[in-house]
């Protein structure tokens, strides 16, 4: 079992930058894929990015050169570094651990555990 807290989240201007944290506990978390998903309101949760234990990496189109993914073995936490923000990534965003192979990497249904999510707000 995986218990998972994010972090970081909070109001920025458009243009700025966030950082969330994804911290894991339970396993270590370069044994497993995790993923950041979001969830504007009225809208589905929609896949961001994620890590494979490998360490490779997949990002929507809608953040592709904006958003990066890391992690960070020795605090088994995750990165998601989100620069160049706008408005319309305002969401909660909320990470996920997945234990098993998957080609619908992007389905929220392929993970295992999640995190509570941390609200991101983009001012205009």
């Amino acid at each position: 079992q995986v218990q998972l807290v994010e972090s970081g989240g909070g109001l920025v201007q458009a243009g700025g930058s966030l950082r969330l944290s994804c911290a894991a506990s339970g396993r270590t978390v370069s044994s497993y894929a995790v993923g950041w998903f979001r969830q504007a309101p009225g809208k589905q949760r929609e896949f961001v990015a994620r890590i494979t234990s490998g360490g490779g990496t997949n990002f929507a189109d809608s953040v592709k050169g904006r958003f990066t993914i890391s992690r960070d073995n020795a605090k088994n936490t995750v990165y998601l570094q989100m620069n160049s923000l706008k408005p319309e990534d305002t969401a909660i965003y909320y990470c996920a651990a997945a234990f098993r192979s998957s080609n619908n990497w992007y389905a929220s249904w392929a993970y295992d555990y999640w995190g509570q999510g941390t609200q991101v707000t983009v001012s205009s």
